[in-house]
């Protein structure tokens, strides 16, 4: 059975930083490909970032480019999210996802385990 669980959410002031964690079990971790994406309220879910099975491929979407940096240890079968410059327009529920593949993509259909989301608040 796989699992995905999201850690590391909070609130935080405009400004700051959080990690969010994901700690996989269940499936072979180092041959997925594993995202982070994120939902507001009454908005569809959108990709943030994904890396590849190695961890030498990044992908981001241009609304966290040089703030966000995604980072895995598959010693662990850990995916983190390291969010820098936090924005108040950040504020959402974010999830994990793994992607039976090794490498990344931006389509949420491309992956098929999901975590059930840590909340991430940004006040102003």
């Amino acid at each position: 059975q796989v699992q995905l669980v999201e850690s590391g959410g909070g609130l935080v002031q405009a400004g700051g930083s959080l990690r969010l964690s994901c700690a996989a079990s269940g499936l072979s971790f180092s041959n997925y490909a594993m995202g982070w994406f994120r939902q507001a309220p009454g908005k569809e879910r959108e990709f943030v970032t994904a890396i590849s099975w190695s961890g030498r491929t990044t992908e981001y979407a241009d609304s966290v480019k040089g703030r966000f940096t995604i980072s895995r240890d598959n010693a662990e079968n850990t995916v983190y999210l390291q969010m820098n410059s936090l924005k108040p327009e950040d504020t959402a529920v974010y999830y994990c996802a793994a992607r039976g593949r090794t490498w990344t993509a931006r389509s949420p259909d491309e992956y098929g385990y999901w975590g059930q989301g840590t909340q991430v608040t940004v006040s102003s």
